[in-house]
């Protein structure tokens, strides 16, 4: 069987002009002799009735901190109501669908409500329903845990549902499907020259994803790298080809960075040391307070790194209990340069510290890895920054 797993967003099933648009994409696979597995989201954002943001609102904050199993319950409502909206439509169109849940689609998870991760997929009775023609509608964001209990995936986790389930049926290929034509080189809302990457790899589109990029869901790039499913990025409301993330990735490409994308909100911390013993044991005792560090640059006398904003209020009241001494700038972004083909190539450093000294940029900090640079910019001259950088590596 030549599966096709479509996945649609909820801005794709929000309204009923864009529904008849994921109908025809449902349309087309079949007319190429395809069976689309479809999982929708829940339908439109917060404000609107059946947002998952919206169903949030219906309870107190209170309950929600001590009841997460009926958390689970309601913000399933969402995908679980597309699901029959979305069969209504292929209904209308002669097509014959069948909505489920993500537990009644075979997916076993923990019980880490809120949260959970997947453990099993049986496909049995979606090949079943295949196997007679029909089209399963499946909700994404859920499945259940072994004792039969509904439980969501966390945010994005319709991408996570789409992956999982196009590896365990051995899809030809996984799309997903949102109101962007695929990965481009920036956001093109900063720099108005970005430009569409036809074909990305597994392991760069994980950086992206995993950097601020919020185009799809880092676990459903590791789930479908691991098995080995191409992912397609399309918008639902043109006919883009969109991007194609596999192994091959952007081997055709001249270009050594592939894109660029970044994340506001960060703090940067100098720990200094001196004779207080929690000084060689700082990132230890961060860790143990759940606040996440990166861009970690270690000296003999001093730690330098930056966290996410959220946290800095919870890191001040731990460092005064400690007395370590420490400064700090706030109001700063992380640029990733991406690129899986800088690897071994000199001097891509010394282009990026150019382009943005040419444009007065001062860089607070850097860190690299195989296939990705960091640097740390004031907020203020963030998008500055990322246009000087488009330009440099010519991705327009």
């Amino acid at each position: 069987m030549k599966i096709l797993v479509q996945k649609f967003g909820g801005t794709s099933v929000s309204t009923e002009e864009k529904r008849k648009l994921v109908v025809s994409k449902v349309l087309n696979a079949k007319s190429k002799g395809y069976l689309p597995v479809v999982i929708v989201s829940a339908m439109g954002r917060k404000g609107e009735p059946y947002a998952t943001d919206t169903l949030l609102s219906l309870i107190d904050d209170d309950f929600k901190a001590v009841n997460p199993l009926a958390i689970d319950l309601l913000m399933s409502c969402g995908e679980t109501i597309s699901t029959v909206v979305m069969c209504n439509e292929l209904n209308n169109n002669n097509i014959d669908a069948v909505p489920l849940t993500g537990g009644q689609a075979g997916i076993i998870t923990d019980s880490n409500y809120n949260n959970a991760a997947i453990l099993d997929v049986d496909t049995k009775k979606l090949l079943d329903i295949l196997q007679k023609g029909k089209i399963p509608v499946v909700a994404g964001f859920q499945g259940k845990d072994q004792n039969g209990y509904i439980t969501t995936l966390g945010r994005g986790g319709s991408d996570v549902t789409a992956a999982m389930l196009g590896a365990a049926l051995n899809a030809v290929e996984t799309q997903i499907y949102t109101d962007v034509d695929g990965i481009m080189t920036a956001d093109p809302r900063i720099v108005s020259e970005a430009t569409l990457i036809k074909k990305i790899s597994y392991d760069e589109i994980f950086q992206f994803a995993d950097q601020g990029a919020k185009v799809i869901h880092p676990r459903a790039v590791e789930i479908s790298k691991k098995y080995n499913v191409p992912l397609v990025i399309k918008n639902t409301m043109n006919d883009c080809d969109g991007t194609i993330i596999s192994n091959l990735g952007t081997s055709a490409s001249e270009n050594i960075i592939t894109g660029i994308t970044h994340m506001n909100n960060r703090v940067q911390i100098k720990i200094c040391k001196n004779s207080h013993s929690s000084y060689e044991d700082f990132f230890d005792i961060l860790a143990a307070n759940l606040i996440s560090i990166d861009l970690i640059n270690v000296f003999p006398k001093e730690k330098i790194f930056t966290i996410d904003e959220k946290d800095f209020t919870k890191f001040e009241s731990l460092v005064k209990e400690l007395n370590v001494s420490y400064s700090f700038v706030k109001d700063c972004s992380k640029l990733s340069i991406i690129g899986s083909k800088m690897r071994g190539i000199p001097g891509v450093m010394a282009r990026i510290l150019k382009a943005l000294t040419r444009e007065g940029i001062e860089v607070l900090q850097t860190a690299d890895s195989h296939m990705t640079i960091w640097c740390l910019v004031e907020t203020a001259y963030a998008e500055k920054a990322i246009n000087a950088l488009h330009k440099e590596f010519k991705l327009g």
